[in-house]
């Protein structure tokens, strides 16, 4: 897999570098910075960026904006010190496909990269709500009523079968960003860890009809 690393810290990225290239990962680029990340993308077309939300000049948040819309095959994987849900949410809505703590947990970072060269969904996100919708406790009690209407349409679309993002997007009339928005959400809420899971959760508790 090729990939680029993007963070405004020389040693972090060296570091970096030796953990993936020690699994056979070929490193094509690094930035120091969001402009430099962007121009990487554009020029190198790597298959994943490793992006820093951090960095001077343009921050990740931006960067990944402007990444999304000039080289959308690249997939993302947001690195962050940050537990601030804010930023984890704004990242998802710009495109963001997943989160890796800079703590550099390697068999996370490892399990991402397997799932992406699986062509797999993203894995759901991890995000505490002020609302407490995402404990089991008010899962176990309220199940699919945490859902939002947008995200119940979007369930029993999947139902439908169509359950590529390409295809939910254009059935929806929304971005393809926007899906994985929503999916994550789904999954997240319910606790679930896969689109079949969720399909099933769906017909199985009477959460959306089924077409004949």
């Amino acid at each position: 897999m090729r990939l680029i690393i993007a963070d405004d810290h020389a040693m972090f990225r060296e570091s970096l570098r030796s953990l993936l290239e020690a699994r056979d990962h070929v490193v094509v680029g690094e930035a120091r910075d969001g402009r430099e990340a962007i121009s990487q993308c554009e020029t190198v077309a790597p298959d994943v960026a490793l992006l820093d939300l951090s960095m001077p000049n343009l921050g990740g948040l931006e960067a990944l904006s402007v990444i999304a819309k000039k080289a959308p095959g690249v997939k993302v994987i947001v690195l962050t010190a940050s537990e601030d849900e804010e930023d984890r949410m704004a990242a998802i809505q710009q495109g963001a496909w997943g989160f890796l703590s800079k703590n550099l947990e390697a068999d996370r970072l490892f399990g991402l990269l397997d799932a992406i060269e699986r062509d797999e969904a993203p894995p759901p996100t991890p995000l505490r709500r002020k609302s407490g919708t995402t404990t089991p406790e008010v899962r176990a009690l309220f199940g699919s009523e945490a859902l939002t209407q947008r995200e119940l349409e979007v369930l029993r679309v999947l139902v439908d079968g169509v359950t590529s993002n390409r295809r939910l997007a254009e059935v929806l009339g929304v971005s393809e960003n926007t899906v994985r928005f929503h999916v994550r959400n789904i999954l997240e809420k319910l606790g679930l860890h896969s689109r079949a899971q969720a399909i099933s959760y769906a017909v199985r508790k009477g959460v959306v009809e089924v077409s004949d």
